[in-house]
């Protein structure tokens, strides 16, 4: 009895003997892939292009009273022009902006092409720019910042950096307002995410926090009129998904608050969350892609679709789309047609436009103006439904009857004027 109770103990010493070596092992491995070094560093090939999408989801109130809750869609285009011998890359990159919010219980969207703007810049291997003073986007800015050496999980930095604060609509203020920050980093771990095609890329998760506190120089009075801002404070705290394979901000997301005080004592306050999401995508509005599209249209019999090369990509024209009357609901038939036109195009990864037109049959425009923005929702809304495209990659403008390519004195021209384009995004 004694000698099994010896045999069992032993076997029980050895026992835990053999797992105190195996986790002594596994903590030694564990601490070696956490002390592992990678050198994380931006990477720029002349020719690329890339396209980020970031939406805002922004509550505001002013001197107290709160503001309908804002929802800004932003699509940058970028091209890496040229690069040079110290491995920067230099951009070109064109900003949009749609804005949408709720004031009565009723959403309105904003004119994307109100909100356009173009930046040319250089950015380094390490994410600082080179960018002249004249460019309001992009607002962020020498963020992130990676160290001249190898970081590893747990490692944490500091880099200066500055937001370009544009002040031109509330404040008159003509010329980015350079707010200072000092951002603290954080390595914080790897992580594994599949694609569809089930593969894994590795990114490297980054926390990133930084605190704004400036004071603006208003001694010129002409200054001073305009109510300008004079101190700004705010936070940033913000998750960074970093593809260092390729070198590039995957995929982020932000919360911010941001408070300004004017020269007259009104306060702002903006506080709200900033999801961004970088992919590649390919030039399409190319003279081969127009035929290839239209034989396919004519092949499936749809009628009244026409293809054409764009300055912003290949558009494809549904001409006398049919609603039920008055309204922006789509008839069974044109829902079909769109199905067919997504199974053509799904080949294209590039974000999309939908911009709808109405005919004049009278003089009120503003109703047209309504109404040809509600028909591009509804089929925004629509290719959204059969996952052609998720909500952050399609855009929607509407421009009344403003736009006409048919005669509306005739039933023929109207029937033209009465369309929605659908256009793959180059840029």
């Amino acid at each position: 009895m004694k000698k099994s109770i010896k045999l069992a103990a032993g076997a029980l010493f050895g026992l835990i003997l053999f797992s105190s070596q195996i986790s002594a092992q596994a903590q030694n491995s564990a601490s070696a892939a956490n002390t592992e070094k990678k050198l994380l560093q931006f990477k720029y090939k002349k020719g690329d292009r890339l396209a980020l999408v970031s939406r805002v989801e922004e509550d505001v109130s002013i001197n107290g009273h709160r503001q309908p809750h804002m929802t800004i869609l932003n699509r940058v285009s970028m091209l890496i022009k040229n690069t040079d011998e110290n491995g920067r890359g230099f951009y070109e990159a064109t900003f949009k902006t749609t804005e949408s919010f709720s004031e009565f219980g009723f959403a309105r969207s904003v004119d994307w092409e109100e909100f356009e703007s173009e930046s040319m810049y250089w950015r380094d291997r390490n994410g600082k720019f080179d960018i002249s003073k004249i460019y309001f986007m992009p607002i962020v800015r020498d963020m992130p910042i990676f160290p001249d050496t190898p970081v590893g999980i747990g490692d944490k930095w500091e880099a200066e950096g500055y937001e370009a604060e544009d002040f031109r609509q509330n404040f008159k203020i003509q010329e980015p307002v350079k707010v200072p920050f000092t951002a603290n980093y954080e390595y914080v771990r790897d992580e594994k995410i599949p694609d569809e095609d089930g593969n894994e890329t590795t990114y490297q998760i980054i926390k990133v926090k930084y605190s704004l506190m400036h004071t603006s120089d208003v001694s010129d009075f002409s200054i001073i009129a305009t109510n300008p801002p004079v101190s700004t404070m705010g936070i940033s705290d913000r998750t960074i998904w970093w593809d260092n394979e390729k070198g590039q901000i995957a995929k982020s997301i932000e919360n911010f608050r941001i408070t300004i005080e004017s020269y007259r004592g009104d306060i702002y306050i903006f506080r709200g969350t900033t999801t961004s999401e970088l992919t590649e995508f390919q030039r399409t509005a190319t003279d081969d892609n127009v035929k290839s599209v239209q034989v396919k249209v004519d092949e499936l019999g749809l009628e009244n679709v026409s293809v054409a090369k764009t300055d912003r990509g290949l558009q494809i024209s549904l001409e006398n789309i049919q609603f039920e009357p008055d309204s922006a609901i789509l008839r069974y038939t044109e829902q079909k047609k769109l199905r067919e036109l997504a199974k053509i195009l799904k080949s294209y990864p590039n974000d999309i436009l939908v911009t709808g037109h109405t005919a004049r049959v009278d003089d009120d425009e503003e109703a047209c103006q309504v109404l040809s923005e509600e028909r591009a929702d509804s089929v925004a809304n629509f290719l959204m439904k059969i996952r052609f495209r998720t909500k952050d990659h399609i855009f929607t403008e509407g421009f009344g009857s403003k736009r006409p390519i048919g005669d509306n004195a005739t039933e023929e021209g109207r029937k033209k004027n009465r369309r929605v384009e659908i256009t793959i995004l180059d840029k």
